[in-house]
């Protein structure tokens, strides 16, 4: 596996970078996290969860989203790259972040959120990382994790050429449904994503529909702890 990316190296350039990555889906940056966010929401069983952490949150580009989507919900973000959380601290104040350890003793969440992360994740890894997320979600709790799809060309085009997913290893929906099984969640949702561009927007509901096609740009599992 290739060394592994250190994304505070990024930090100043991430958004700048995802735009020349997928500029072709979306000029718009933002799009992508707005978009899963408003996903969340929608199959979220919960209107009004009461705390949400975003594990993996970089710069807390998804963060303003969050609140807007959950406005009484208190939202935290972790991350292993503290140069990245000092910049989220300061677009988002009043979000706590903190330094990802794989363990946490506050008040147990009821959403976590978890975008594009999995595939930094060295393999011999991610049972424990997903044990983790099991242990800080309370009784009913709902984990949504996103990931890049593995079966979709260009994805696997745009990710072989970004400089911060060099360290990449993708994985298939089933692996992804394994660990969350494995580490005692029930798998409750699954579906592929990111299908329609924005400029495309007439064609937005075809989105649901074509859950079940593995050529979505990306694909979402959500766990609920019993």
């Amino acid at each position: 596996m290739n060394d592994k990316v250190d994304f505070d190296d990024h930090k100043d350039t991430y958004n700048a970078l995802l735009r020349e990555s997928v500029g072709f889906f979306s000029p718009d940056e933002a799009y992508f996290a707005r978009y899963k966010v408003e996903l969340v929401k929608k199959a979220a069983r919960s209107e009004r969860p009461l705390r949400i952490l975003e594990y993996g949150c970089g710069i807390g580009r998804n963060i303003p989203f969050l609140k807007a989507a959950f406005p009484t919900a208190v939202i935290e973000g972790s991350d292993v790259a503290s140069a990245s959380l000092e910049m989220a601290r300061k677009e988002n104040p009043g979000v706590s972040f903190y330094l990802e350890d794989g363990s946490h003793d506050a008040e147990p969440f009821d959403m976590i959120f978890v975008a594009s992360v999995y595939h930094h994740i060295p393999p011999a890894e991610r049972s424990a990382a997903t044990a983790s997320l099991f242990r800080r979600l309370r009784s009913g709790g709902e984990l949504y994790v996103f990931e890049h799809n593995p079966y979709n060309p260009v994805t696997r085009r745009i990710v072989n050429n970004c400089p911060y997913d060099a360290d990449a290893v993708l994985l298939k929906p089933a692996e992804l449904r394994s660990l969350i099984r494995g580490a005692s969640f029930e798998v409750t949702a699954s579906a592929y994503c990111l299908f329609i561009p924005p400029k495309l927007s007439a064609l937005a509901w075809m989105e649901r529909a074509l859950g079940w096609l593995p050529l979505g740009g990306q694909y979402w599992v959500r766990g609920t702890r019993a």
